[in-house]
């Protein structure tokens, strides 16, 4: 009786769950939809089905986009922000969780702060600094920004996992004749796989998806514009090219879902282990 009941419980959550699945895929799946029709079907009727489903979208939206050029500056952007981040919060992370003093925590503190800070109260004084440093109107520039937006979630992440990694392997390393840089990145950083597939996820689903800081600092040359600008773009002031935004959308977030997909059993894992090893 009790494992009939546990089975008919067990039913009734993978529908509820199914259905609260539909509700958050729903806007996606209109975004397919609409991605196959006309112009002319979506103004008639955006939530049917198409009468003859068009593959023409895809192909216009690619031309209009310019996508090899905005998909190449997305890539650099994205690639070398999650490569700071990584870097640099790796670094810190380990640092710091090895490192014990009464100033260590506080300078974790001050380093993971920022993520409590809304990007909204000081994007104005981030653009003027980028701005005179040389960092606008250039993927390069907007990746670099990037590391200081997400080193705090990085040192986060790694600080704790690094206290799952024994000291003893330091110490042994260290007696070899093995010099800090060589420690962290031959011994250390290579048991720290889990917690950094997490932040390579995480950052750089964040980063191509982006849309604020990209509108802010590349500014108006469509040269260097990346591909969420440039799907922004068919959303105009009077009209809106429906079939090819909806197009363009889809065109910009399939590389990150494939990456997230090829990645995510790796997620999880690092970051509860990150999260609690504090």
């Amino acid at each position: 009786m009790t494992g009939a009941r546990e089975k008919t419980v067990n039913t009734y959550i993978a529908v509820v769950l199914s259905l609260v699945a539909l509700v958050h895929l729903y806007p996606l799946i209109l975004v397919v939809i609409n991605s196959l029709k006309t112009f002319e079907e979506i103004t008639a009727n955006i939530v049917a089905l198409p009468r003859a489903a068009t593959f023409a979208n895809f192909a216009n939206a690619w031309k209009i986009m310019d996508y090899p050029v905005l998909f190449f500056n997305t890539l650099l952007a994205t690639a070398l922000g999650v490569a700071g981040v990584v870097l640099l919060g790796s670094l810190a992370g380990y640092k710091l969780s090895r490192t014990k003093t009464k100033y260590s925590w506080i300078f974790f503190i001050l380093l993971i702060a920022p993520m409590m800070i809304p990007f909204h109260s000081f994007m104005i004084a981030l653009v003027r600094v980028a701005r005179i440093a040389g960092l606008t109107r250039t993927p390069v520039g907007l990746g670099i920004l990037y590391w200081g937006l997400g080193v705090p979630l990085a040192v986060f992440f790694y600080h704790g996992f690094v206290k799952s990694v024994p000291k003893e392997l330091d110490e042994s390393a260290s007696i070899d004749g093995a010099g800090p840089l060589r420690l962290f990145f031959q011994i250390v950083f290579p048991l720290l796989q889990p917690v950094t597939v997490s932040v390579i996820v995480i950052n750089a689903m964040w980063m191509w998806n982006d849309f604020l800081l990209p509108l802010l600092v590349l500014g108006g040359s469509r040269s260097v514009w990346t591909l969420q600008l440039a799907a922004n773009n068919f959303v105009g002031q009077f009209q809106i090219e429906w079939n090819y935004a909806m197009a363009g959308v889809l065109l910009t977030i399939v590389p990150a879902v494939a990456l997230y997909l090829a990645l995510q059993k790796y997620i999880i894992k690092g970051m509860v282990a990150g999260a609690v090893k504090i």
